[in-house]
C-alpha cells in the first residue's frame, strides 16, 4: 500500500482502504459462519494498511517543525478510539450482537464520503515513482531499510519501542487479574484510561512540548519515562500503583512521533509511502514475537518451573528494550549531528538558528 501510494498518490490509496474497511465489516455483520469471519479479516488485513499512507500523507504535508505535532495527532486518533471505540461497541450491543459491526461499517463508508468529497492528494506528480512489485512485499519493505543505512539503526530503535510496549499491550489483562484479581469491568477501566492518557499526551502534550524542546530531547525524555513507568509496573504491589504508574508511562508518547519525525526527514516525498510502510511492517512483527515473548516469561516466571517468583518479568523486558533504544539513538543522533550537520534541523525538529550581525 505504501508503495502504491508513492506511485499513484496517497488520496487513492487511502479511498480505497476505507471502502474495503467499510466492505469488511458489512461481511462481518453478515457472517453465517466462522469461514466468513476469515475473509472479512482477510480483506481488513490488506486495506488495513491505510494507517501507512495516512502517516506518509502527513510526512507530505509537514514540515521538519510540526511533522512530529502533526505524527501526534495519529496517536491521540487511536486513543480516542480505544476509549469511545468499546462504549459504542457496547451500547449498540443492546440491538444485537450483529449492530456493532453494521456502525462500523457504516461510520466507514461515510469516511470514504468525506475523503472522496474533501481530501485533497497531498503527493505532487512530479513527486511520485514508479511502482515495483519486488518492492511491495514486508520482505521487500524491510530490505528499503537495508538500502538506506542512515535510517537503518533509527528504524531498530523504533522496531524496539514498539517490542517493549508489547509487555503492557500484549499482557496487561493476563497480569492484572492474575496479581491484583481485578474484574472484566476493571480491565476495561484500565483501558480506557490507557487511552484518554495516551489521547491527551499526542493531542495535547505532544503538540506542546515538541516546539519548545525539538525531537531529540522529546525521544530521549520521552524513552526515559517508558522505561520508568515499566520497571514501576513490575514492582507494583497493589493495584492502584498501575493507575499511578500509567502516568510516566503514557507520558512517554512524546518520543514516538519525534523519532518518526526524524526517520521521515531523512527520506524524499516520493520514498515516503515505501518508508511508513517499512515501519508498519515493523510494528506488525512486533506485534507477531512480542506476545510470545512477554506472555510465555510472564507464564514461566509464575510457574513452579522458574527460578524465582516474579510476575513483572515482561515488564523488566520492555524497560531493557526501551533503555536499548535511548542508547542506541543517543549513539546515532549524536554522530549525524557530528557527520551531516545538515540533518540538524530534521533532528531537532526546529528551525536553525540564524547569526545575528
Amino acid at each position: 500500500m505504501g508503495n502504491l501510494s508513492d506511485k499513484y498518490g496517497r488520496r487513492p490509496v487511502l479511498l480505497f482502504a476505507l471502502l474495503g474497511f467499510g466492505i469488511d465489516y458489512i461481511i462481518l455483520a453478515l457472517a453465517p459462519t466462522y469461514g466468513w469471519l476469515f475473509i472479512g479479516r482477510i480483506i481488513a488485513g490488506m486495506t488495513g494498511a491505510s494507517f501507512t499512507t495516512a502517516s506518509a500523507y502527513i510526512a507530505d504535508i509537514s514540515t521538519n517543525e510540526n511533522r512530529a505535532k502533526n505524527f501526534g495527532l495519529i496517536g491521540a486518533a487511536f486513543g480516542l478510539g480505544f476509549v469511545l471505540g468499546p462504549a459504542l461497541g457496547a451500547f449498540l450491543s443492546q440491538w444485537g450482537i450483529r449492530a456493532p459491526f453494521y456502525a462500523a461499517a457504516g461510520l466507514c463508508l461515510l469516511n470514504f464520503l468525506y475523503g472522496y468529497f474533501l481530501l485533497p492528494e497531498s503527493l505532487s506528480k512530479e513527486k511520485r515513482r514508479a511502482f515495483e512489485w519486488k518492492r511491495a512485499n514486508p520482505f521487500g519493505s524491510l530490505r528499503f531499510l537495508r538500502r538506506h543505512p542512515e535510517i537503518g539503526e533509527l528504524a531498530f530503535c523504533f522496531f524496539l519501542i514498539y517490542l517493549g510496549a508489547q509487555a503492557v499491550q500484549g499482557n496487561w489483562n493476563f497480569f492484572t487479574i492474575y496479581r491484583f484479581h481485578w474484574s472484566e469491568r476493571m480491565v476495561g477501566i484500565s483501558l480506557a484510561v490507557v487511552g484518554l492518557l495516551v489521547g491527551a499526551v499526542q493531542a495535547g502534550l505532544t503538540r506542546v512540548v515538541n516546539p519548545r524542546i525539538g525531537n531529540e530531547k522529546s525521544i530521549y525524555i520521552g524513552l526515559s519515562l517508558y522505561s520508568l513507568g515499566l520497571v514501576l509496573f513490575a514492582f507494583a504491589t497493589q493495584g492502584w500503583m498501575m493507575f499511578a504508574f500509567l502516568i510516566p508511562y503514557c507520558l512517554g508518547g512524546i518520543c514516538g512521533p519525534s523519532l518518526q519525525s526524524v526517520i521521515a526527514g531523512h527520506v524524499p516525498p516520493n520514498h515516503q509511502g515505501e518508508l511508513q510502510g517499512s515501519l508498519t511492517s515493523l510494528m506488525s512483527v512486533t506485534t507477531i514475537i512480542g506476545p510470545l515473548i512477554m506472555n510465555n516469561s510472564f507464564s514461566y516466571f509464575t510457574s513452579p518451573k522458574a527460578p524465582f517468583y516474579f510476575p513483572g518479568i515482561h515488564f523488566l523486558i520492555g524497560s531493557l528494550c526501551m533503555l536499548t533504544s535511548l542508547f542506541l539513538v543517543y549513539k546515532v543522533l549524536s554522530r549525524e549531528k557530528v557527520e551531516k550537520p545538515e540533518l540538524l534541523e530534521v533532528i531537532e525538529g526546529m528551525p536553525a538558528q540564524q547569526e545575528v550581525p
